[in-house]
């Protein structure tokens, strides 16, 4: 059976500019780039066709903050892909307004955080007015679930939220284990399988990847649900190339990858 993943390279907004959080810190924040929309044509260029963008100073204030940066990100797509793509926006989406605000812009996706545990209900009704274009971000410590831009940590378990939400109608999780975020340590395997294996929709994996043979790691989760994997300082640094990465992972061409970066079990 081919195995593939989507690969969402991750463009990080704080005071416009593409950076990257070491942990969830943001004192510990690196400029990679201060014009996202070039970002995105580099993206473009390599071959994405996803982008997941989160909106930092959004998910401080608990409203969209970085609206000009998105707006340039969402034109850019449109005025220079080369294949349809998939934008993916989270970052203090509160309210239905919020939710609208972005969708209006050309978003395909929004993310929603801390109102999977605050505020459950609005999830659902908004599963239900835009059917396909909800997505629940799950980031956590220690497996408790963080809000507020990773600045509370709540006593709800992530994998008990993750199967509240997908009864709901959510179209995919996103889990994040803030301890690997930014660190390039490598993605929490068994937590991801833990949370993927309880729910029956798609697990999009984030934080921690640093190579390529963490992607290829990932693979071995596909048969759980985890369909796709969110870089951001790896590519940035150079420690991964995207195009090499979509290769290998996007197109099911794992084999083609050396074999001293190979895995097992991946057939």
């Amino acid at each position: 059976m081919l195995k593939i993943m989507d690969i969402f390279p991750a463009i990080d907004l704080l005071d416009g500019k593409c950076v990257r959080l070491y942990q969830g810190d943001y004192d510990k924040s690196q400029v990679f780039n201060d014009n996202p929309a070039a970002m995105t044509r580099s993206w473009l260029e390599q071959g994405a066709n996803k982008l997941h963008v989160v909106d930092l100073d959004g998910a401080k204030a608990g409203h969209p903050v970085n609206l000009a940066a998105i707006a340039s990100i969402v034109e850019m797509v449109k005025t220079t892909a080369s294949q349809p793509v998939q934008i993916q926006v989270g970052g203090g989406l509160r309210t239905e307004a919020s939710a609208i605000q972005l969708l209006s812009l050309g978003i395909d996706r929004v993310i929603l955080g801390t109102v999977a545990v605050e505020q459950p209900q609005l999830v659902q009704e908004l599963c239900q007015k835009y059917p396909q274009q909800i997505v629940v971000g799950i980031d956590a410590r220690d497996g408790k679930v963080a809000t507020k831009g990773w600045l509370e940590t709540s006593q709800v378990l992530a994998t008990d939220l993750a199967k509240r939400m997908a009864a709901m109608g959510v179209a995919a999780i996103i889990y994040t284990d803030i301890y690997r975020d930014g660190t390039m340590t490598g993605p929490n395997l068994e937590s991801l399988r833990e949370l993927a294996s309880g729910i029956e929709i798609p697990v999009i994996a984030s934080g921690g990847v640093s190579s390529l043979r963490d992607l290829l790691s990932l693979l071995s989760l596909s048969t759980v649900g985890v369909t796709g994997a969110i870089v951001g300082r790896a590519l940035y640094t150079g420690e991964v190339n995207l195009t090499e990465a979509i290769r290998a992972v996007g197109e099911g061409r794992w084999q083609d990858v050396p074999s001293d970066l190979g895995t097992t079990n991946f057939a």
